[in-house]
């Protein structure tokens, strides 16, 4: 006699390999939407290549609003402003100077950009150069001019480079600075300057180190990032990026590598190259295990911005071996929604469940404060409501996907067709209302450059 076996339906899900688990949110009464993600290269706060301005004197012409809004077209969100201020090395800096950079701090905020900000005295390394910076007295006399207005236009600055020091204030070539006492009494200046949702940039990993007698046991961790603290606001720049095996000096060994890539996990790093190197190829090479190529290193280094004219060879190396339009679009973050999943039947005044899944395809973090809101809207586009969202957009790492899950309740009385969408802010006052300082998620069809919202879902009630 022929015997029937009977298999139960979740034995046949693990004996083949065809069988797809059910959707959990499914079984919770969620609707998945998906979303098309997009390569498009476009404009974006706070990262990216920037443009650099050298304002060399009172007299110089004040940055464009041309200029920026050209920019814009080209991705570019971002300008270098490097002030030299070579005319006041044995006096308080003129009104008309000070002036000048109040003005171009308002053509940012106008224009929708931001800048990576640097003070010098010197523009070279010669002797004709000199001198290559102030007393230290006066520089901590400047320091203080300059404090009200940092103050003041701090929503436009990205981050502070600690400049000062040097040729170019890249902090070699000093006068004055030659003991640790005296860089460590204009960094805790600068951070005294700004206010405490800024950081300010050192040169070398070294630096920090020093300065502050941190090491690798004294690393940020997610626990420690994003504080009030001075450790928590010091990031870096590399001015020589892939020039050599040591970035030009940028690197002492092996464990300043180690500890700025740790760092950079949650403090602002940028710069820019140098000149051509073995070690500045897209990828990896054959004969040079050492280099691991610029995608692989910019990951490690949680880059976030680059200047786009300097070293042209590198930059033009990038373009021809096919990288540049991937370094473009990851410099910084680049959030993209993959899917999520909404309440099946919402009704006004009832609970509506929200479930977003967004990665970061980018090599950083946002890395300034940032809000976050979930936002209805009617047929009409008028605001129904708000709600703040549950998570710290700094803490959306990237090569990962954060999942938000959140319940809200519907406004009563309300019918027709509704739009929910992510809005990702600036939170400064001056700035939270400007679409052009929201955050444009990397999908086809979500953003609204009238409101800089991002679609998450219609429905009806």
């Amino acid at each position: 006699m022929r015997r029937i076996s009977i298999i139960s339906a979740s034995a046949l899900c693990l004996l083949a390999l065809s069988c797809t688990p059910k959707d959990p949110f499914d079984a919770a009464g969620l609707q998945k939407v998906s979303y098309e993600a997009t390569d498009e290269i476009f404009p974006n706060p706070e990262r990216g290549f920037y443009s650099g301005v050298e304002v060399m004197s009172a007299s110089s012409r004040p940055v464009s609003n041309t200029a920026i809004e050209a920019g814009r077209k080209s991705a570019r969100t971002l300008l270098l402003l490097e002030f030299h201020i070579g005319d006041y090395v044995e006096s308080d800096i003129a009104e008309e100077y000070l002036q000048l950079i109040r003005t171009d701090f308002q053509a940012l905020r106008d224009c929708g950009a931001k800048c990576v900000l640097r003070f010098a005295y010197s523009n070279g390394m010669d002797e004709k150069d000199k001198p290559w910076d102030a007393s230290v007295d006066q520089v901590m006399r400047h320091v203080a001019q300059l404090k009200p207005i940092l103050q003041e236009y701090y929503d436009v600055i990205f981050v502070l480079q600690a400049g000062f020091i040097g040729s170019w204030g890249e902090w070699y070539y000093t006068d004055h600075f030659n003991a640790s006492s005296d860089r460590k009494k204009l960094v805790d200046a600068l951070l005294d300057a700004l206010p405490a949702e800024r950081q300010v940039e050192l040169r070398t990993p070294a630096y920090k180190k020093k300065l502050y007698e941190w090491g690798l046991a004294d690393t940020i961790t997610r626990a420690t990032a994003h504080q009030p603290t001075t450790k928590a606001r010091l990031g870096g720049h590399n001015d020589c990026y892939l020039a050599s095996s040591n970035d030009t000096g940028t690197y002492s060994g092996k464990l300043d590598r180690t500890y700025w890539e740790a760092e950079s996990a949650y403090t602002i790093m940028g710069g820019e190259t140098c000149g051509l190197s073995a070690f500045c190829h897209c990828e990896q090479q054959p004969d040079n295990a050492a280099a691991r190529g610029v995608i692989s290193d910019m990951a490690a280094n949680h880059f976030t911005y680059l200047n786009n004219g300097y070293h042209t060879a590198v930059l033009a190396r990038w373009r021809s071996e096919g990288c540049m339009e991937e370094i473009q679009r990851r410099l910084g973050y680049r959030l993209a929604l993959t899917d999520s999943y909404f309440s099946k039947s919402p009704a006004a005044g009832a609970d509506m469940r929200v479930v977003l899944n967004i990665e970061n395809q980018g090599f950083a973090s946002p890395m300034n404060p940032r809000d976050a809101f979930l936002v209805l809207t009617d047929a009409a586009g008028k605001v129904l409501q708000t709600w703040p969202v549950e998570s710290d957009p700094r803490f959306w790492m990237p090569g990962q996907t954060t999942t938000l899950d959140q319940t809200v309740k519907l406004p009563s009385g309300i019918s027709g067709n509704c739009t929910l969408w992510l809005h990702l802010p600036d939170p400064c006052s001056k700035l939270k209302d400007n679409s052009r300082f929201a955050i444009r998620l990397a999908n086809a069809g979500v953003w609204d450059d009238s409101t800089g919202y991002n679609k998450l879902h219609t429905f009806t009630l």
